[in-house]
């Protein structure tokens, strides 16, 4: 098994983090994707490596993107043969903890576990108002536009199985941040996984900068909907014609734009 954590300025959080989820999964991996740290979060993870073991660092170049980083991790562990992958946040809103009770719920035939906040027993203490109505609207909306049936869609915590990411063509998956969450249960429904969500409780980082902001929530909304009409095509047996909404592709990098091809 392999965790699979992204890290761009967590000198605060990763001396803590690893050895946290070390005694959770003692047998784990863990994987630390570092998008170039100028705060030597991949140093200290280099240097945690020899004290707890099985830690393994992959560095990048720059810092582009939470989907880019998953990306980069499950193609990492795919080629090294690991059979599940967990993807969580490094800064304690996913308690390692939760994670024995995530993978017990992966042996049991279900190829993508998610970490929920939204089935019984799932909680967000302290978020605002305007926060729980922006991420329940949120789902909402993806699950009615993308016909999921999934309550937590945007979590980030979350059990992959081998055998579903290779089914999943990781170099098609174009979205980040907010928006790769959702992007990934999307493909998953889509590559016919069994999905299982097990509550979880979630909360807000203690140290360190919250990464979240106005524009991915805006490029995932915006994505959802491409997807949505996408789908609605299938959906009544039509095919576009060669205009321009046909070759158009959502290109999601640091910037976000729409790109017609004719």
């Amino acid at each position: 098994m392999l965790v699979v954590l992204p890290t761009y300025q967590e000198a605060e959080n990763i001396g803590a983090i690893l050895p946290a989820i070390r005694g959770a999964v003692p047998a784990a991996h863990i994987l630390v994707v570092d998008d170039n740290s100028p705060d030597g979060t991949g140093d200290m993870a280099e240097a945690a490596a020899s004290e707890l073991g099985q830690i393994h660092l992959l560095r990048r170049r720059e810092k582009s993107g939470l989907g880019g980083a998953y990306r980069a991790g499950f193609a990492w562990g795919l080629e090294r043969g690991f059979e599940s992958l967990v993807e969580m946040d490094a800064d304690f809103s996913h308690d390692p903890a939760a994670l024995p009770e995530l993978l017990s719920a992966s042996e049991g035939g279900f190829e993508l576990v998610i970490g929920s906040r939204y089935v019984p027993g799932g909680s967000i203490p302290n978020w605002a108002l305007h926060r729980h109505l922006l991420s329940r609207g949120g789902n909402l909306y993806a699950s009615a536009c993308l016909g999921l049936d999934c309550h937590d869609s945007t979590s980030g915590f979350r059990v992959y199985a081998a055998t579903l990411l290779a089914r999943i063509d990781l170099s098609r998956v174009r979205a980040d941040s907010y928006g790769f969450q959702i992007e990934m249960t999307y493909r998953a429904v889509q590559a016919g996984a069994r999905i299982r969500e097990v509550p979880i409780r979630f909360v807000d980082r203690v140290e360190g900068e919250s990464k979240m902001s106005l524009y991915t929530v805006v490029e995932a909304l915006g994505l959802v909907t491409w997807w949505g009409l996408e789908r609605l095509a299938h959906r009544k047996g039509s095919r576009v014609g060669p205009g321009p909404l046909a070759a158009a592709r959502l290109r999601v990098g640091d910037a976000a734009h729409l790109e017609l091809e004719e």
